[in-house]
């Protein structure tokens, strides 16, 4: 039964009011996380150079270079990739198998089951296997270690701290954030990639702390890496309106290749775990298909950042971009299936620039590398289910900001896509096979849109503690909770008429017992719900916000159904608002016409 105080008008109703000093005091702690952040991506890419630069130039140098950059003996090409494999393998064995994977399904993993707690072990194995994989011709990229790592960075501080697991949570995404803007100077990119990948929410007591980090991650950044763009194009003219249309064909295409690098990641990952032999030996078997690849294509190896240079730029020649585009796909496919450790994001750049490079050939020419750097966006967007990561990552990689539409094409044509005819994303698949649910729909909670007043009991029975339970039976036979009050009207408590019965020929006052929820006529629907679980009670008595033992109705956990019954109907129910009338005709008029 809804109360009978009239409705107004529904206003938006800030939840998070009484923790915004919290929200300021996980801001300042984001910061030096952020500042950690960026010196482990630091760390991290100088670690990758060391080990590329001693296993294919035998040579002790910190400086990225790619192993293909050069010719090396083809037992090197073949062999390397195994041995760092069989090292990380060992790793994960002796070490955390937290470090196998691409790092954000295990982030987002920390979140959702382990209350955003990372062991400090796995903040030095991850970046250390990553770069073992890497610097021996693994076909990754840094950002998924750098995620985890940064994200274990925040959480680490946050075990330190007195903190509640959204908080630990937060400062997680932080040092994610963070690592991601110091490796790829995309501050806006990174922000987004940790509401739509990492958060589950866009709230401020979350978004402050990880923008600080970002923020802090980028400055330093500048200061470590400098501040121009990673992959940057010379300034050009907007394309025009046919090159915005004509976006749709690397947009498509990109989101069928998601759709067939996804499929082949877990074809791998199905194939790997029928083997009869223990886990630890799978990346070897994937690292010897990246030495196989490598003898193919040997610039498919490594992180990749000049190839992907050289792709965007319009300088990759048809051998190079029709081998990245085959053997890329297929060794980053077959390699992650078996659990190595890597990220996905450089060699999905790779290989979406790739296809629009591709196509570049059939489609009229608008700039040097124009349809290569809509593929990039396509794919990224189709792969990570993330457009807007996807247009902004690319635009802040590049600063082709002429570019901005095909690009929103182009990402929101592939995610269309890779939406229609794929269940889950490339990270969203990995957590559903740990059977843990995850969302990726962002909506309104219907609880927030509605206020107590709106959906309680008003005037309910309320019984006197001086009663007698035989004179208060005949009035307690429809409500199930009961607010008692004293001579002069106020609230002590409640009573049930399961509570009354037991106590047959006494007082109200023994049947009676603390409310243990109380909420008030303006609070949200869904401060009511959190009042009811705190309580561990299904029902709660509504008291006036000025006179808190004043009793204003109840409220029942059937009732909050109210919001959820009228978020559906308008999700389902169709009707049409607006009816065309038809004018009728009339005799003469039809006479009129003829004539």
């Amino acid at each position: 039964m809804s109360g009978g105080t009239p409705a107004q008008p529904r206003a938006t109703h800030l939840g998070d009011f009484q923790v915004r000093p919290r929200m300021l005091l996980i801001a300042l702690l984001a910061v030096p996380v952020g500042g950690a952040a960026a010196l482990a991506a630091l760390a991290l890419l100088k670690l990758i150079g060391l080990i590329t630069n001693l296993v294919f130039y035998q040579r002790f140098d910190t400086a990225l270079v790619a192993p293909g950059a050069a010719a090396h003996p083809w037992w090197l090409v073949l062999f390397a990739p195994v041995a760092g494999a069989l090292v990380i393998g060992l790793m994960a064995r002796f070490g955390s198998e937290k470090i196998r994977g691409h790092g954000m399904p295990e982030a987002i993993e920390a979140i959702l089951t382990g209350e955003s707690k990372i062991a400090p072990r796995v903040a030095v194995l991850k970046p250390v296997s990553a770069a073992v994989s890497i610097g021996t011709g693994g076909p990754f990229g840094a950002e998924g270690p750098i995620i985890m790592t940064g994200g274990a960075v925040g959480s680490i501080l946050a075990q330190l701290l007195h903190l509640s697991a959204d908080e630990r949570k937060t400062l997680l995404v932080a040092g994610a954030a963070g690592g991601m803007a110091a490796t790829f100077n995309a501050p806006l990119a990174s922000i987004l990639l940790a509401v739509e990948l990492l958060l589950f929410e866009w709230r401020p007591r979350s978004f402050v702390p990880v923008a600080a980090a970002v923020l802090t991650s980028t400055l330093c950044r500048g200061f470590l890496l400098g501040t121009d763009p990673v992959f940057g194009l010379p300034a050009a003219p907007a394309p025009g309106a046919a090159a915005d249309v004509l976006a749709l064909v690397p947009g498509i295409t990109g989101g069928l290749l998601a759709i067939a690098a996804t499929a082949l990641v877990y074809l791998a990952e199905d194939g790997f775990a029928r083997l009869p032999i223990h886990w630890m030996w799978w990346p070897a078997i994937g690292g010897l298909a990246i030495g196989a690849g490598g003898l193919i294509e040997p610039r498919a190896l490594g992180v990749g950042y000049d190839v992907i240079d050289q792709l965007l730029t319009g300088r990759a020649t048809t051998s190079l971009i029709v081998g990245v585009l085959v053997v890329k796909t297929l060794i980053w496919s077959l390699s992650l299936g078996s659990g190595t450790s890597g990220g996905v994001l450089a060699p999905v750049f790779m290989i979406g620039a790739a296809l629009g490079a591709a196509e570049g050939g059939l489609l009229p020419h608008v700039t040097a590398g124009f349809w290569a750097v809509c593929g990039l966006a396509a794919v990224v967007g189709g792969v990570m289910r993330s457009p807007l990561t996807g247009i902004v990552f690319t635009l802040e990689l590049t600063h082709a900001w002429n570019d901005l539409l095909p690009l929103v094409v182009a990402s929101v044509s592939a995610y269309a896509v890779s939406v229609l005819l794929l269940k889950r994303s490339v990270l969203t698949e990995k957590i559903a096979r740990r059977r843990l649910h995850l969302t990726r729909e962002y909506t309104t909670d219907p609880l927030e849109t509605f206020f107590a007043h709106e959906v309680m009991t008003a005037n309910p029975v309320v019984l006197t503690r001086g009663e007698t339970v035989y004179e208060t039976l005949p009035h307690s036979r429809h409500a199930t909770l009961y607010p008692v009050v004293d001579g002069q009207d106020r609230l002590i408590g409640v009573t049930t008429r399961h509570a009354l019965l037991t106590c047959a020929g006494r007082t109200v006052a023994d049947a009676t017992t603390p409310a243990h929820a109380t909420c008030h006529p303006d609070d949200t629907l869904r401060e009511v719900a959190n009042k009811l679980a705190t309580g561990h009670v299904t029902q709660a008595v509504v008291v006036d916000r000025e006179e808190p033992a004043r009793v204003r109705g109840v409220v029942t956990l059937a009732q909050l159904l109210h919001a959820r019954r009228r978020d559906l109907h308008e999700e389902h129910h169709r009707e049409r608002v607006l009816a065309v009338t038809r004018i009728p005709v009339t005799s003469s008029s039809a006479t009129s016409s003829r004539r």
